[in-house]
């Protein structure tokens, strides 16, 4: 983060020594064309009153039926700001925006926009996309978008930080004679790569304000926090782990694909381990046909424990 500015979701997930926790949409686990919003909503306060630091929603422009779920459905800038008006201070993240596929102009305001009406508690995952057919839908060069990430990342701080830019790139320029409004409210929106996003880990140390990573065994996660911590030093790193609460406290974990199945007494020392790692925020999911009990269960027995 800039020195002076401080982003109020940013901190809500970063500030302390602690580590934090967060959930991401649909909160229903509903893969349908349509989740129910309410319930998403009601959903979304009752894990700000459990005590969860953060809402994430994902970025997905097209459902690809072979890639298995269409995110949240929603489009994110929408949803989110849906939710900014549901809650008072919990953060809110995307995981992640692919930014190769959206004008970076547009990116800017509508993050800055968000940011603004959620009173700083934006925080932005950003990506290079998973999903092949989304590329050509967009006329864009899957080839190319590691170099359009680094690209539209320095654009994005440049509309945030500057007034009056002259700047150009592929996508277009400005020349000075237009200015990006609103800023946001803490000069620039924080911005976590997801994955490697097809750059170096020194690049990312360097124009990230964080980073945002997948569940790895933890012999490899080890070896990850050595290398980010000797590039990036004490900026944040965050992770993502599919966690199913087993009905035994005592359960041993049973492996699934980017987490485990497990009873809360496990996981309340899983965690306690990522974070002696330096392991800064973990998104955890998924609910199942009763998302509130399990929100309300995850809290009660893992987190308060924490």
């Amino acid at each position: 983060m800039t020195e002076g500015h401080v982003n109020a979701g940013f901190e809500r997930l970063f500030g302390t020594d602690d580590l934090t926790f967060g959930v991401g949409f649909p909160l229903t686990d509903s893969r349908e064309s349509r989740p129910p919003v309410g319930e998403e909503m009601d959903l979304a306060a009752r894990a700000e009153d459990l005590g969860y630091d953060a809402l994430w929603a994902r970025d997905v422009p097209l459902y690809w039926p072979r890639f298995g779920d269409a995110g949240q459905t929603f489009d994110p800038w929408t949803w989110l700001s849906h939710a900014a008006a549901h809650t008072d201070e919990i953060a809110l993240g995307t995981a992640s925006v692919v930014l190769p596929l959206r004008h970076p102009l547009h990116v800017a305001k509508e993050a800055a926009s968000l940011d603004r009406i959620s009173e700083g508690r934006f925080v932005m995952g950003i990506a290079t996309g998973d999903r092949d057919p989304e590329f050509a839908a967009f006329d864009v060069d899957a080839g190319e978008r590691g170099e359009r990430f680094r690209e539209h990342v320095d654009l994005l701080r440049t509309l945030w930080t500057e007034e009056f830019p002259e700047v150009e790139g592929s996508w277009g320029s400005l020349d000075g004679q237009m200015d990006l409004v609103p800023k946001p409210t803490a000069e620039t929106v924080p911005m976590l790569p997801t994955g490697h996003a097809r750059q170096e880990t020194e690049w990312i140390a360097e124009h990230g304000d964080g980073w945002f990573f997948y569940h790895l065994p933890e012999d490899t996660l080890a070896s990850y926090l050595d290398d980010w911590r000797a590039a990036a030093g004490e900026k944040p790193y965050a992770m993502a782990v599919r966690t199913e609460l087993a009905d035994d406290p005592a359960a041993d974990p049973e492996p699934l694909h980017l987490g485990y199945r497990a009873g809360s007494e496990w996981y309340a020392d899983y965690f306690r381990r990522l974070d002696d790692l330096g392991v800064d925020h973990v998104l955890v999911s998924t609910w199942s046909d009763d998302p509130e009990r399990d929100l309300t269960r995850f809290a009660e027995n893992v987190i308060e424990r924490m």
